[in-house]
């Protein structure tokens, strides 16, 4: 029989209290053609142990990263995790808190984002940081119409070495008339400057690079910065936390707003999500940031405190003045990143940093050593470059995870004319045998 927890008369009870006759009225509005008029096709009901069994052998049919040696990036990576990060974010106070937003929020909830905050603007160079957002993705589209709001204007440029899935996500919150979006063209694995001199105009609220791109080049945000700045447009960045442990701060070299994934800062790949997003802005965006901002205050025995400073969305202020309809933050997520960042530290960052680019540059002058195989640009690159192969992508990551490498991702979903072309990312976790296995296979394939 099905588990049900009300009783007959329990379920009586509240039909006449609703005024119907009986349950199936509750359906009406259903089309008897879409109506299941049989019973659920389920086998026999299971024991606990069986149950069990069963559920642990479905599990068993996915595969992680840990099952494979991982060579995945295009904007979701497999970095090390200090044990450190899950024993503190799963005490039962944060893993089980409703994910914070109202103004009587605990003190510890407020302190914690506070310090994600302080962190974001110490990496990215920014002055001002929020309490986090969904994803890179929307982080990217939200820092769009920041600008948009700020500057009145109706157009915005984005590169086309931004991640592909930013580039949807930014086009779908920009339709319905909020602003135009133009692609800037690249050259030689970074935006074309005479591309991006031809569209910027006084009608651009803003230009939004990615740092390191899509495919692993690194741009040259402060020749950016100055060309947005002469037409008063901003420079959005979207940038690596783990690459700015290296590179200058998008905030150093001109950038007004910089965005990106956090994920890589101590949350696991988890087969995509949850995520968060990350967002910094110079003092003058400071009223158009979305979501909420904590800050730090004392009481009146000057003690320090922690309060929800500014919250321009539709919940506290008029719509038609709400600057965002984001009504949470992932505080979870920016726990771990948090946590990760405290135990990392400036020197810990650095180091991750630096083993990421010197095992990404040791790969790539291995695979560039087999026979067919070529570096597509010779720009510089981080963690992340793309090479190109005598057989098409696809294939060559198909034939790899046969032999349990997940090769990288392949450019001709993103771009039809790249489909010999091949993502590959290193991070610190990948040792020196797994990188030579892997140039030694796709020798063999190849």
């Amino acid at each position: 029989m099905p588990y049900i927890p009300h009783t007959p008369d329990d379920r009586e009870r509240m039909i006449r209290t609703i005024g119907i006759g009986d349950v199936e009225e509750l359906f009406d509005s259903v089309p008897q053609s879409l109506r299941l008029r049989r019973p659920l096709d389920l086998p026999p009901a299971l024991s606990e142990m069986e149950l069990i069994r069963e559920l642990e052998a479905i599990a068993s049919e996915n595969k992680g990263a840990q099952h494979y040696v991982c060579f995945l990036g295009a904007g979701a990576y497999d970095h090390f995790i200090p044990s450190a990060v899950n024993h503190i974010v799963r005490r039962s106070e944060f893993y089980t808190s409703y994910t914070p937003y109202q103004a009587e929020i605990s003190q510890g909830i407020l302190q914690v984002i506070y310090e994600f905050q302080s962190m974001i603007c110490a990496l990215t160079g920014m002055d001002v940081s929020n309490a986090s957002l969904y994803d890179g993705a929307t982080a990217a589209a939200e820092a769009a119409i920041m600008t948009l709001n700020r500057s009145g204007r109706k157009r915005v440029l984005v590169s086309e070495l931004v991640n592909p899935h930013y580039r949807a996500v930014m086009r779908t919150y920009l339709s319905q008339g909020l602003a135009k979006l133009d692609v800037v063209r690249s050259s030689g694995g970074v935006t074309s400057k005479d591309d991006l001199q031809n569209l910027l105009g006084q009608d651009v609220a803003c230009f939004v690079v990615q740092y390191p791109s899509f495919v692993g080049t690194i741009e040259d945000l402060s020749v950016l910065a100055e060309m947005c700045h002469c037409v008063d447009a901003s420079l959005v960045v979207i940038a690596d936390p783990i690459a700015l442990g290296i590179l200058r701060s998008p905030g150093d070299l001109g950038a007004d707003i910089v965005v990106g994934e956090g994920q890589s800062l101590g949350n696991p790949l988890s087969y995509g999500g949850p995520y968060l997003g990350f967002m910094g802005a110079r003092e003058e965006f400071l009223r158009y940031i979305p979501g909420r901002i904590s800050g730090a205050t004392v009481d009146r025995e000057g003690n320090r405190g922690y309060v929800l400073t500014l919250q321009a969305r539709e919940q506290h202020i008029r719509r038609e003045r709400a600057y965002s309809n984001i009504c949470t933050n992932q505080s979870l997520n920016a726990l771990a990143a948090t946590v990760y960042l405290s135990l990392m530290g400036r020197s810990g960052l650095r180091k991750v940093a630096e083993l990421c680019l010197q095992k990404a540059h040791y790969l790539a002058d291995r695979l560039t050593g087999i026979r067919g195989v070529s570096l597509v640009y010779d720009a510089p690159f981080f963690k992340e470059f793309l090479i190109k192969t005598p057989l098409p992508a696809d294939r060559v990551v198909a034939e790899l995870r046969e032999r349990r490498i997940l090769a990288g991702v392949p450019m001709g979903r993103y771009f039809p004319d790249m489909d010999d072309c091949l993502l590959v990312c290193v991070t610190e976790k990948r040792t020196k045998a797994e990188m030579d296995n892997f140039a030694e296979r796709l020798g063999e394939i190849l």
